[in-house]
């Protein structure tokens, strides 16, 4: 951490605005970010709506062709500047996490570390080579290059907000596009103004990155807004499905990265406190906030009983409260609610015959740590993606069952198989529809260097990360050259 300098953020030179070329007031006004965890006000931000947006993107738009003409050497320079700032100040921003996203400690610290990597991951993209020469059917060179869309907007969720942000953000940057993001509002801060700081102080050109917080309008002005030629979006299904929608009436390129019900499948030869552990982690980290959470726990009826034990002492060990106090495992639910729809999910669930053996309660925004057993189809709990502390026990009697119920759903995320037998897990694995597997692992897993994304409800196909952001932050262009121009017999 920089010791020199404690305030790297400066309140003073953002309250208020928002980053549109420089820190400037939005016509949208103002809206006030609050801690979740007890009210309090943190700072007030700039809040955009579609005027804002549609400026954003034309100042973009007015500085993408210099950024791309930008030797690659220094392109990766300016976003490995950014990263050691992002690195040296990295204890006091993960403060800023904590506060605005009722993170604990050490999920904010991995925020920080991951937003570091994917950020000097993308500096390496700038200098990767990506064309090639094409056979010809004449004497003319023929080849084919990557070039950027232009302005890609980028729209992120409150969950991850630095890491789920900067993913795209430098990616896009890289490879020589100018970018407007739209974080949430709800955490304005950690998905935004610090991504502007860790950029102007690196030397971005101006109107390079936009940085707008704003809601539903904005959005969608951002999706269908002329200047902008391809949206990456992190968010629900259905907030997807509708950027989709509009993105597709205006032929936009979309990448889409939604939610999940991911499946954890125990197999009966699994290591009973390893299992439980991986089920704990995977339902509880970040209450449940994460799309690639835990989502249903698939344990063989052989070991379920055994399994459940431990999971429910897991769930009574880990106390709710206010982050900042550096006592608790799980700290709060984003939004009332949010805890509201937890709730209802759990009630269901109790309604139709599910067993609630820790947890089902809340205290304000603090949601216990919770397990239901006997899940089955037909539950709301089993269908839907709950982003709150809920683990769901489900029974298999085969293998073959266990894949049947985890390909059962709409969504298409992630999923994790644990077994002493590693060809066992492999088979089981290589049967399920997800864009991430994990074998001897729980479902949540993230980093720079994988492709990221999920099928069905989980998304389009695309993919963040490692070798798929050239595919998605650029496209082909075919360039053929003659010596010298030629008749025709017209």
């Amino acid at each position: 951490m920089n010791m020199h300098n404690r305030n790297f953020l400066d309140a003073g030179r953002w309250t208020g605005r928002a980053f549109i070329s420089e820190w400037a007031e939005t016509r949208g006004g103002t809206i006030d970010v609050t801690n979740p965890a007890n009210g309090t006000v943190l700072a007030s931000v700039g809040y955009g709506g579609p005027e804002d947006v549609a400026q954003a993107a034309g100042e973009a738009r007015a500085a993408q062709k210099s950024w791309a003409k930008t030797l690659p050497v220094e392109r990766a320079r300016i976003l490995n500047k950014a990263a050691d700032l992002l690195e040296e100040n990295g204890g006091e921003l993960a403060q800023w996490i904590m506060k605005e996203s009722g993170s604990i400690h050490p999920k904010a610290m991995i925020e920080i570390e991951h937003g570091v990597l994917f950020i000097r991951h993308a500096a390496m993209l700038a200098i990767t080579p990506t064309g090639m020469f094409l056979p010809g059917m004449d004497a003319r060179a023929n080849y084919a290059r990557r070039v950027p869309h232009g302005v890609v907007g980028v729209i992120s969720p409150f969950n991850f907000p630095l890491v789920l942000s900067v993913r795209s953000i430098a990616a896009a940057l890289a490879l020589g596009n100018a970018v407007v993001h739209k974080p949430d509002p709800r955490t304005p801060i950690s998905g935004g103004i610090i991504i502007a700081r860790i950029f102007e102080e690196a030397g971005l050109p101006k109107g390079v990155l936009n940085i707008v917080p704003g809601g539903a309008d904005a959005g969608e002005a951002l999706c269908s807004d002329p200047n902008v030629a391809m949206i990456s979006f992190t968010g629900s299904a259905r907030g997807g499905a509708r950027v989709g929608e509009v993105c597709g009436r205006h032929l936009k390129r979309v990448q889409l990265e939604l939610g999940g019900k991911n499946a954890l499948i125990i197999l009966d030869d699994a290591d009973l406190d390893i299992a439980a552990s991986n089920a704990a982690w995977g339902a509880f980290l970040h209450q449940g906030q994460i799309c690639m959470a835990t989502g249903l726990v698939l344990v063989d009826e052989k070991i379920e009983q055994a399994i459940t034990e431990r999971l429910v002492a897991k769930a009574l060990h880990l106390p709710a409260g206010d982050p900042s106090s550096d006592q608790v495992a799980l700290g709060p639910i984003i939004s009332d609610a949010q805890v509201a729809n937890i709730q209802r999910i759990v009630d269901d669930a109790v309604a139709k015959g599910a067993r609630l053996l820790a947890g089902g309660t809340h205290d304000g925004r603090f949601y216990a740590a919770t397990v239901l057993a006997g899940v089955q189809p037909g539950m709301v709990a089993f269908e839907e993606e709950i982003f709150g502390p809920v683990a769901c026990i489900v029974s298999f009697k085969t293998d073959e069952g266990a894949i049947e119920l985890a390909n059962s759903s709409e969504y298409g995320l992630a999923a994790g198989v644990i077994s002493a037998n590693l060809g066992r897990a492999m088979a089981v694995g290589d049967q399920l529809n997800v864009g991430q597997l994990h074998i001897n692992d729980q479902t949540v897993n993230g980093g720079p260097y994988a492709p990221f994304g999920g099928r069905g409800k989980s998304g389009n196909g695309t993919r963040v990360g490692g070798p798929a952001d050239i595919e998605e932050f650029t496209q082909w262009q075919w360039v053929s050259v003659k010596d010298k121009a030629t008749p025709y017999p017209f």
